[in-house]
């Protein structure tokens, strides 16, 4: 039966995950702060090798999270991709969380935090950011869904955010989900992280001498 390949490295824990026939055949979390490049092979391996020439797609999460994170799991999906010949499509890792209805927020650094609201287990409009006051404001404000959140510790250290781990096996079994015609959109689209902002530059200073 076909398998899909699911890749998630926009957070610390990492995962590598596989789905075939409507299950969970291979799922196997790691560990990496910042070197995705050196421990996310060897799960990747295990999963290629349990895929052999079954494989048939790969979904990368692409955020928001680890920049350098995202663009290695990038990275890995288009080198397998264009060695095996096999489609690749990227999906927001906000939708990798087993519950369907929920808030995600997290620290999108700056003094900007950010929003997402996910409904039926998919993204519901545009990823939001806040400053400190707008995004405690926003908490406060009553809901009746869950809050969650991929950062080490609540953002300013608000109640009632439960903190989780974005997952390549929820991943994957989005993109089973999904229907042929979006599938055909999604791998036409360039791969890039989730960008919350723009980069930051910093301009050397001229000199006085």
């Amino acid at each position: 039966m076909p398998c899909t390949l699911a890749l998630e490295t926009s957070n610390a824990e990492g995962s590598v995950a596989v789905w075939r026939d409507g299950a969970v055949i291979f799922d196997q979390s790691f560990t990496s702060e910042r070197s995705h490049n050196s421990q996310l092979f060897a799960p990747l391996g295990e999963a290629l090798a349990l895929c052999g020439e079954d494989l048939a797609r790969i979904v990368i999460g692409l955020g928001p999270g680890s920049y350098t994170g995202v663009r290695i799991g990038i990275a890995a999906a288009q080198g397998i991709s264009w060695s095996r010949n096999v489609p690749v499509i990227g999906l927001p890792s906000v939708i990798g969380v087993e519950a369907t209805d929920f808030i995600l927020c997290g620290d999108a650094r700056r003094g900007a935090y950010f929003t997402a609201v996910v409904a039926d287990g998919w993204l519901s409009g545009e990823i939001l950011q806040h400053d400190a006051a707008a995004f405690k404001a926003t908490r406060d404000a009553a809901s009746a869904l869950p809050w969650y959140s991929f950062d080490a510790k609540a953002p300013l250290g608000l109640e009632e955010i439960t903190l989780i781990k974005p997952s390549a096996a929820v991943l994957a079994k989005r993109a089973a989900m999904l229907r042929d015609e979006t599938v055909f959109a999604l791998e036409e689209q360039p791969l890039e992280p989730v960008y919350l902002s723009a980069p930051f530059i910093t301009m050397p200073k001229k000199s006085t001498a």
